[in-house]
């Protein structure tokens, strides 16, 4: 498979998995996290998905397109952990995360995902969804919607 079409799969178990998420907690108050804003498309749409909630975002750096900028202050900008962190500190409660944190090699990856996961599920209340596009840790599997292919695209209900 080219990387073209595996980008086009990797979106399109993305945007219909962010989209069979929103059914999934519509009733369960709470905030949504992205975790990696990279340039912007995955928070711009969380934005048109939730419009009446608030979107937390974390990223080392801000560096997306001019119209996916989010508010100061729901951007945390450096490492995850302390990120995290500071939202479990602050009582923040969590109805869906999207994971899209990565380095480009799969070995940092993994390794990244599982040493947050625990953070994760701290933030993320009972009930909630996170959707990622690394295997997460500790947190119980479900599946997701019909038509995404097994590992593309990984669901977790807390």
């Amino acid at each position: 498979m080219s990387r073209l079409d595996s980008m086009l799969r990797r979106f399109t178990a993305q945007r219909d998995g962010l989209n069979w998420g929103r059914d999934q907690i519509a009733d369960l108050p709470g905030d949504i996290l992205d975790m990696g804003l990279g340039n912007g498309r995955t928070y711009d749409h969380l934005r048109e998905l939730f419009p009446n909630r608030r979107v937390w975002v974390i990223d080392r750096v801000l560096q997306c397109h001019p119209s996916c900028v989010p508010p100061d202050e729901d951007f945390l900008c450096g490492e995850a952990e302390p990120m995290l962190q500071e939202l479990a500190a602050q009582g923040r409660r969590i109805a869906l995360a999207h994971y899209d944190f990565g380095f480009g090699d799969k070995s940092k990856d993994l390794a990244e995902a599982a040493r947050l996961s625990p953070l994760i599920a701290q933030v993320v209340q009972p009930g909630g969804l996170v959707i990622s596009g690394q295997p997460l840790d500790g947190l119980r599997s479900v599946h997701g919607p019909d038509g995404i292919p097994q590992d593309r695209y990984h669901f977790y209900h807390i």
